[in-house]
């Protein structure tokens, strides 16, 4: 079962730029909510909640238990803006989800035991994650925080697809039902050739010396 994450808000009624700015320098956070055909509701949210909560990744991926005056309702982190270099989030938007529909949601992708795979102990094998999330569909309920991919059984050469994640009962990818060419590489495990220059035989001169002594 899913972890329930709340996050506390207070309804407000001032609109615009320049309550927005009065917000922020309040330590507030101006948002808003929408979806589920119900008009949108402007929110303020303290920043302190928002920049802890930020830090974790449940809280771009996962469905929250939105607290406005007292009142809980189901969202989705929809869309933010971010100061360009203070600590700092400026706007928040959030959808509102109902229970018994499916979402769409890009969840991370957590990497097991690759140091432990025969890739990951092999000199010369580059082990690269192509993806780092992947757009999952299931209903709110059975929305994971995380996709756990076990790389210890990873050898030199091979290539894990999207179609060979393990994914929890009642979630799917849709992405594997537009085709064969949908089922991309989620990682890779490569060979890297390294080249060897070649020492000169013995009694001939190297490709320099050689040039030194055409010009004497």
């Amino acid at each position: 079962m899913a972890q329930i994450h709340e996050i506390k808000a207070e309804s407000r009624k001032d609109e615009g730029k320049g309550a927005s700015r009065r917000l922020r320098r309040a330590d507030f956070v101006p948002a808003v909510v929408y979806g589920a055909g119900q008009p949108p509701q402007s929110i303020q949210i303290f920043h302190n909640t928002i920049l802890l909560a930020a830090k974790n990744e449940w809280f771009f991926s996962s469905v929250l238990d939105l607290n406005i005056d007292g009142k809980v309702q189901k969202v989705l982190v929809r869309d933010w803006q971010k100061h360009p270099f203070k600590q700092q989030m400026l706007h928040m938007d959030f959808l509102r989800i109902n229970e018994n529909e499916a979402v769409r949601v890009n969840v991370p992708l957590h990497f097991l035991n690759q140091e432990k795979s025969p890739a990951g102990k092999t000199s010369g094998v580059v082990i690269s994650h192509n993806l780092t999330e992947v757009e999952v569909s299931c209903l709110p309920k059975d929305l994971p925080e995380f996709i756990e991919l076990d790389l210890a059984a990873l050898k030199p050469g091979e290539i894990v697809h999207l179609s060979q994640l393990k994914l929890p009962k009642g979630v799917e990818i849709p992405a594997l039902h537009l085709g064969a060419d949908h089922d991309i590489a989620v990682v890779t495990a490569n060979t890297v050739k390294e080249e060897v220059e070649e020492a000169p035989a013995e009694g001939e001169a190297a490709p320099a010396e050689a040039s030194k002594d055409a010009k004497k």
